[in-house]
């Protein structure tokens, strides 16, 4: 066992630097994330080593992106011994809004005096009890994920200024954009890979620093994740038969469809996957609307849903095969509880009922575009490319609606337009990753991950637990891939927007396949008003949990 003696005295340098890193307002799609890359590049490159060898630090712009943004990197080079292993350290410089702060805003970026702010404030009693005992630090950024950030710097420094301490080396990585679309760890995989050849680094793992929160109310756990959980937006576009709303029995409501689809998919517990005893989250819907561009007394032609979906084991394909079947059931609950409606109303008003013309309807995307290139062929297809580049100039349009209207305008070349539901993928796929110990290098991380948590735990008072997947998004998602070739192409063959508004080159993860874990911040209300970050954990605990596992992986 470690004595406090042998621990790194980390707790008052991390929080300078988190104190320091929350001070600049890297808001996510704002000027805050050039500032933030900026001046964190200014700040590494003040390091003697980095001085001494400038080519090690470096600023990025991040590649295909829609706006101008950076990423930060740094390695240093151990001279311990001879090594070609090497550890990737990664964390995100940017957060979310402060929309929460109100009038207020300009606390979230100065923690002492927002937490003066706070003593005047009617706060629940648990967080003014976090508040008076002096190991909490208050502010955006401060839990999500400015202090686990602020750790990696903390032992990047020091072993910059100590390189005959490393056994092997230690790659840095600050990316931007984790709360919107992940542009800065997939463009940082470019130089990544470039290290691995010009300096013949092999990265035998990876430590994010994402923040860890309680799992359920009283739970006194502080979390260490092996892994990742997976994250889909299986999207649907439904169509339906306009009639005027007078008629209303005389069309079919696309609206009525969807309502059925959301019952269906939403909080499912069969649609949550377990694997190695851990189990996901059900989806739930992120939005469901009509097509319908202004008001009119006629229904819509279509609507559009889509929902979140975590994943531990199943692939992209499998998560298709089972959506259609639930699409299918929703579909046919529909259309039955329709005819019952109908039949009902025709009772009533003395009405002859007419059997009901639909039949249930579904298609993945891909195979909606299968029979439109068989029926029209190299005209269909130029179209569409028409289409999508035409679109692209409509800076309203996210990922998520730019393959709704993809989708729009494919099915109006379908020569049977009787209602349907097609199903794709309208977003980024943020991979699950599995860490099982099926390679060395993952025996090897999780060996060495069991020693820092038995050495450290004697040392602090709540249980330090490991569990196999980190369970919000995270950009440790874009270092391993467990996909097969078949996943990943389910993804790219049914995302309409895939090679034109969104496109990820999922084989720059594959190249680097890095088996990854998540030592980070512990804390509370990450994204909201009161978000903030217990010191002692953070702050002393998690540097040297990552320091102890840094030794331990280099060191084999």
């Amino acid at each position: 066992m470690r004595s406090q003696a042998e621990m790194m005295d980390s707790r008052e340098e991390v929080l300078a630097l988190t104190k320091q890193l929350v001070a600049i307002q890297s808001i996510v799609k704002t000027e805050g994330e050039k500032v933030m890359a900026h001046s964190l590049y200014t700040l590494l490159s003040s390091f003697p080593y980095f001085t001494d060898n400038p080519s090690q630090v470096t600023i990025e712009q991040t590649t295909n992106d829609e706006l101008e943004r950076y990423n930060v990197l740094a390695f240093v080079k151990g001279t311990k011994c001879e090594s070609h292993r090497t550890v990737i350290l990664m964390g995100h410089m940017d957060t979310v809004g402060v929309d929460d702060f109100n009038q207020l805003h300009d606390y979230a970026f100065m923690p002492d005096e927002w937490m003066e702010h706070l003593q005047k404030e009617d706060i629940p009693t648990s967080v003014s009890e976090q508040l008076q005992s002096g190991d909490w630090l208050f502010g955006r950024g401060a839990l999500d994920m400015k202090s686990g950030l602020a750790s990696h710097l903390y032992l990047l420094k020091y072993y910059a200024a100590h390189p005959e301490e490393l056994e092997g080396n230690l790659v840095f990585v600050a990316e931007c954009d984790e709360e919107d679309g992940s542009h800065g760890i997939l463009s940082a995989l470019k130089t990544l890979k470039s290290w691995k050849e010009t300096h013949h680094f092999d990265y035998v793992a990876a430590v994010n620093s994402d923040f860890v929160s309680p799992r359920s109310e009283g739970d006194e756990k502080r979390y260490i994740y092996k892994g990742a959980a997976g994250k889909l937006l299986p999207s649907f576009l439904i169509t339906g038969a306009e009639t005027h709303v007078g008629d209303a029995f005389d069309g079919l409501d696309p609206n009525f469809i969807a309502a059925e689809l959301t019952r269906q998919i939403s909080y499912n517990p069969e649609l949550c996957n377990e694997a190695l005893g851990e189990i996901t989250t059900p989806p739930v819907s992120l939005k469901q609307t009509d097509l319908k561009p202004s008001y009119t007394v006629q229904t819509a032609l279509s609507a559009y849903v889509y929902y979140n979906f975590f994943i531990h084991s199943w692939s992209p394909k499998e998560v298709l095969e089972k959506l259609k079947g639930q699409a299918h059931i929703a579909f046919t609950n529909a259309l039955d509880t329709f005819a019952e409606k109908y039949r009902a109303f025709c009772e009533i008003s003395r009405q002859p009922y007419k059997t009901i013309p639909w039949q249930p309807r579904v298609f993945l995307y891909e195979e909606m575009e299968e029979l439109l290139i068989e029926a029209h062929g190299d005209p269909f297809i130029r179209h569409m490319d028409d289409f999508k580049q035409s679109l692209l100039h409509d800076d309203s349009l996210d990922t998520r609606m730019f393959a709704a209207r993809v989708v729009e305008e494919a099915w109006a070349w379908m020569e049977d337009k009787s209602p349907a539901i097609i199903l794709f993928y309208s977003s980024l796929y943020s991979p699950r990753i599995e860490l099982t110990g099926k390679t060395e290098d993952e025996r090897h991380l999780i060996d060495a991950l069991d020693f820092a948590v038995k050495s450290v735990q004697p040392l602090y008072e709540r249980p330090i637990a490991v569990r196999n997947f980190f369970p919000y998004i995270s950009d440790a998602s874009f270092i391993a891939l467990s996909d097969d070739d078949a996943g990943i192409e389910a993804i790219e063959n049914n995302n309409p927007g895939w090679g034109t508004k969104h496109y990820v080159q999922y084989q720059d993860i594959r190249d680097i396949n890095v088996p990854v874990i998540n030592i980070g911040p512990y804390g509370m209300d990450a994204h909201k008003r009161l978000e903030r970050v217990e010191m002692t954990y953070s702050f002393e605990m998690v540097p040297n949990l990552t320091n102890l596992v840094i030794k331990g992986v280099l060191g084999k």
